[in-house]
């Protein structure tokens, strides 16, 4: 039995194989789903939930949704994209984002997903938590007033890393990044090669000294808008 299936998002046939989720499938075919906790290389998560599509008249994450044949699945609609709408602004008030004086800006995932769904300002009340910031590392910084706990760090030091540098404590509003380490970031075994620093998607976990190696007005998303280096296998 051939491993070759059909899939349907928004109307249009595409290919897929067995044991591929919704979201490498539509990938595969330059359908771009928008992600956050999603990150090549790791196990999928499902955590964020920016992946919301609508599979046969259900909601699912694509990241962890096995593909299926006949599957039709909704992915650009008004419907799906204020749930996505919805759930950014939540991770923007659920913290402090000030993109005008962030280093990620224009490298930033969030950011990039504001401007792709067209976001022009929360609906919600702006929480303004007050979090730590260590700098004690000599070549990392973490700003945890940044962190949207999308786990990217926590799976890449421990599945990329063979570390376990990072992890979470408390539930619900009181959940925080956490380090493995009962005091400082430089008590820790985390090198400035790691790829769990890289995982970050937005400036919480952040390089010193090449902030602004890349100009503002040249960086990933300056010009191109994010999901654009997946839709352009279509052209």
């Amino acid at each position: 039995m051939s491993d070759n299936i059909t899939i349907t998002i928004d109307g249009v046939e595409i290919p897929a194989k067995q044991g591929q989720t919704i979201m490498q499938a539509a990938d595969d075919a330059g359908v771009y789903i928008p992600r956050l906790c999603a990150y090549n290389g790791l196990e999928p998560h499902g955590s964020c939930r920016v992946c919301t599509i609508k599979i046969n008249g259900r909601f699912q994450a694509a990241c962890t949704q096995p593909v299926a044949p006949g599957a039709i699945i909704e992915n650009e609609t008004d419907e799906i994209n204020d749930i996505r709408k919805s759930i950014v602004e939540m991770f923007f008030v659920e913290g402090n984002h000030f993109c005008m004086f962030c280093e990620k800006s224009g490298n930033c995932e969030l950011q990039a997903l504001a401007y792709r769904l067209k976001i022009p300002a929360p609906r919600y009340p702006f929480l303004w938590p007050d979090r730590q910031v260590d700098a004690s590392h000599p070549d990392v910084i973490i700003d945890k007033n940044r962190c949207v706990l999308c786990g990217r760090c926590v799976r890449a030091s421990k599945d990329l890393d063979g570390k376990d540098v990072f992890g979470f404590v408390g539930r619900g509003p009181d959940k925080q990044l956490a380090i493995d380490a009962t005091a400082r970031l430089v008590d820790t075994d985390l090198d400035v090669r790691d790829k769990a620093i890289d995982a970050c998607p937005v400036g919480s976990i952040m390089k010193k000294r090449v902030g602004f190696a890349i100009p503002i007005g040249q960086r990933k998303y300056d010009k191109k808008p994010i999901g654009s280096d997946i839709e352009d296998k279509n052209k």
